[in-house]
């Protein structure tokens, strides 16, 4: 996998709620989907994801700009008057 597929990957977890959880829930699960969709990722590059500490996707996602997130509709409610 190069450098930059990793940084999409990365960054597609800590910025879409909905992948986040689905990783969080089933980390084998979901990056081996993510392998059969094309994406590609080495034995080593998923054990390495699966063990980064869990609580790193979570916290880091909180720390970003709320514009920089794709929320779940089940989990995100806007303020009223405000879109996303």
């Amino acid at each position: 996998m190069s450098q930059r597929t990793v940084q999409l990957l990365i960054g597609q977890l800590l910025t879409d709620e909905e992948a986040r959880l689905r990783f969080l829930r089933q980390p084998l699960g979901t990056l081996a989907t993510l392998r059969a969709q094309g994406v590609e990722l080495t034995n080593s590059e998923i054990e390495a994801l699966v063990e980064t500490d869990r609580t790193l996707w979570d916290s880091a996602a909180a720390r970003l700009h709320p514009r920089l997130q794709r929320c779940s509709l089940r989990t995100c409610h806007p303020e009223p008057g405000r879109e996303h």
